[in-house]
């Protein structure tokens, strides 16, 4: 069992296993250790990487989940007998492997957020039927563009730790398919998960875990910086907004994820109306607990909330696929009233924050230099002049690799810059002011 999942695919078979640490706390120290995840500090997360010391980046943001996720796996170690039967790869809990899952969740998220990942796909699929999505880039990263010392592509993690990342196991170049993974790391993934025997389209315990731990952070956390930044306003009038609650029912009506909460049994206005009512009304508890004080009350409720959740994870069967699903848990059963809740929260941040009409002015700057720097650099025979040479090195050595086509190519190099970095590039090519040529890139 340990054999299978401390497995390297992408691991010479000569490397031996090192006898001083443990094959996942290897694995941590790659991750870690990595510029990818170095260059998480400049991505945003809601607010562009730059706007204040206070509010999360990406890099802030995959430590608190990586935190969370940690201490739950932890606690269903203890809490669940089966786990130490070790019957499946598949069905174990290592905190190690979730927390290596949890910090690489978001490599593959290129500057200014979801708006640089909307662009890019646009872009590649209109032009070159390509497509871009950040947990597919993932793997990319980790599997192919990251180097490390006596490799040539990629980390070569534990299969583990590949399949603990892994919450979309399908390709994404299947019709309609909007999450997922390239062609070229999913024959990989794929190969793992048949020796591993998974069920087709399930997950890994710990890949569940992982995801449900960014789910908490995002509905807590993304809150805490929205109520610091004043976009989401403490008070009664804010909260009962007839706009604010239309914007959040039509968010969940038009995601396509919504089958997975079970939307149909519940009255959803009257039930975003109850989470809104709630919210502010715990609020108010806690506000006057902490003797008025709106930055202790902030981290108060955000530490609650994140308690609530976590502390309501558990390992149930998922009898619809023969398989074992992490989850909200109560009294033995999906807890769908907390996950409609959880949802809500997510939704109240991303209507509040994501689709502020200013933050939206910065969205359209983004998008505008994203498209920009592409036109820049996606005719080779300029492009490839005012590309960083160690990137046409690495090309130029891989360019008979159907893996990597010159649009792929410009869409790596775009996409693994920070914010500022791609403001840099774009000042230098566009805006009069220009960097010094003895810049290091």
């Amino acid at each position: 069992m340990n054999n299978i999942r401390k497995y390297r695919p992408g691991e010479a078979a000569s490397s031996k296993w090192s006898e001083e640490r443990d094959e996942f706390e290897r694995d941590y120290a790659r991750l870690i250790q990595s510029p990818t995840f170095r260059r998480l500090q400049g991505k945003s997360q809601v607010f562009g990487a730059g706007s204040g010391d206070y509010y999360r980046t990406r890099l802030t943001h995959s430590l608190e989940v990586a935190q969370i996720a940690r201490e739950v796996a932890k606690r269903l170690e203890r809490t669940n007998p089966f786990l130490s039967k070790r019957e499946h790869p598949g069905l174990i809990i290592d905190p190690t492997v979730v927390e290596c899952a949890s910090i690489a969740h978001d490599f593959g998220h290129p500057p200014f957020g979801h708006k640089g990942e909307e662009v890019l796909n646009h872009i590649l699929m209109k032009d070159h039927g390509l497509k871009y999505e950040g947990n597919a880039q993932n793997f990319r990263i980790l599997m192919f563009l990251e180097k490390r010392a006596g490799s040539e592509s990629g980390l070569d993690l534990t299969s583990a730790v590949l399949l603990g990342i892994n919450k979309y196991p399908f390709l994404i170049e299947e019709e309609g398919r909007l999450k997922g993974v390239y062609g070229a790391e999913w024959d990989v993934i794929r190969e793992l998960r048949d020796i591993w025997k998974m069920p087709e389209g399930c997950s890994t315990l710990e890949a569940q875990l992982m995801d449900l731990c960014d789910d908490i952070a995002y509905s807590t956390h993304d809150i805490e910086d929205g109520i610091r930044a004043g976009k989401i306003q403490m008070n009664a009038t804010f909260f009962e907004d007839q706009r604010l609650i239309r914007h959040l029912v039509m968010e969940i009506l038009n995601d396509p994820n919504q089958h997975k909460f079970g939307w149909e049994q519940v009255d959803i206005e009257q039930m975003v109306r109850r989470v809104l009512h709630d919210y502010l009304e715990q609020w108010e508890l806690i506000f006057a607990e902490c003797n008025r004080e709106e930055s202790r009350t902030r981290r108060e409720m955000k530490a609650r909330w994140v308690s609530s959740f976590a502390s309501r994870l558990d390992i149930i069967d998922d009898t619809e696929r023969g398989w074992k699903k992490v989850a909200l848990v109560k009294d033995g059963a999906e807890d769908m009233d907390l996950l409609r809740t959880m949802e809500i929260l997510k939704k109240l941040a991303w209507v509040t924050l994501i689709k502020d009409f200013r933050v939206l002015r910065l969205q359209k700057r983004s998008e505008i230099i994203v498209e920009r720097l592409w036109d820049s650099f996606i005719d080779k025979d300029k492009g490839q002049w005012i590309i960083p040479p160690d990137w046409i090195d690495s090309y130029e050595r891989r360019s008979t690799n159907s893996n990597w086509s010159w649009p792929r190519f410009v869409a790596d190099y775009i996409s693994g810059m920070t914010d500022a970095y791609a403001e840099k590039v774009y000042a230098e090519l566009f805006a009069s002011k220009s960097g010094s040529i003895y810049e290091m890139d």
